[in-house]
């Protein structure tokens, strides 16, 4: 595979949505020992919402598109993370607005742009225990799989496998903001659990584009 189109778009937020519902209860019993225990609901909605929108949208740029998706995520879910997770969408929908297709190296700064804008709305850094930690990581396989000529598979691959990495250096980080903070000793030798919503959305990509 080498591009994206708004079909296989729509298939990575349906297998979004599948992932999120599927770990529902994983991710809000994570979120109770560390967070408001509310997680995999406000996923299991946001995801959803989003892939309605693509689905009856007509819309053929998909850079608008996932602005468009952006928007319905956080009407559905305007928690804390489903507030970043559409914030990802929508900076990658403006740096690839005009794109009614998208080739590896869009498709490589799409987990850029996406990382850049939950970073930029939560005002938070890499190894602060967040959803960063899976996000960037996976951006930053992504890029180098681009540069050594990846398919579109290959760079998705090469994501998830930066994700995971990212997921597990998390079991060492301190969290820094929201309740866990407050509950440190409750995340000490765990992963987090925004970390994970990450590494199951860049899941969700491999498994659409395979």
């Amino acid at each position: 595979m080498t591009e994206i189109n708004k079909t296989t778009f729509i298939k990575i937020l349906a297998c979004a949505s599948e992932i999120m519902q599927e770990n529902r209860d994983l991710l809000c019993d994570m979120d109770a020992e560390m967070g408001d225990g509310d997680l995999g609901i406000s996923m299991s909605k946001a995801f959803p919402a989003a892939e309605k929108e693509a689905r009856e949208n007509d819309e053929t740029d998909l850079g608008k598109l996932m602005m468009k998706c952006g928007m319905k995520m956080n009407a559905a879910a305007s928690s804390t993370m489903g507030t970043l997770m559409c914030s990802g969408l929508l900076s990658a929908g403006k740096a690839l607005t005009g794109k009614t297709v998208l080739d590896t190296g869009d498709f490589a700064g799409f987990y850029m742009f996406y990382a850049d804008g939950a970073a930029n709305r939560g005002k938070a850094s890499r190894g602060e225990r967040t959803v960063l930690d899976t996000l960037y990581p996976a951006a930053d396989a992504a890029e180098e799989a681009y540069s050594k000529g990846a398919d579109i598979v290959g760079i998705a691959s090469a994501a998830l496998e930066g994700a995971e990495a990212g997921l597990e250096a998390t079991r060492d980080m301190l969290p820094k903001y929201g309740k866990a903070a407050v509950l440190i000793e409750n995340t000490k030798g765990k992963i987090d659990q925004g970390a994970l919503v990450g590494k199951l959305f860049t899941q969700a990509i491999l498994n659409a584009v395979t």
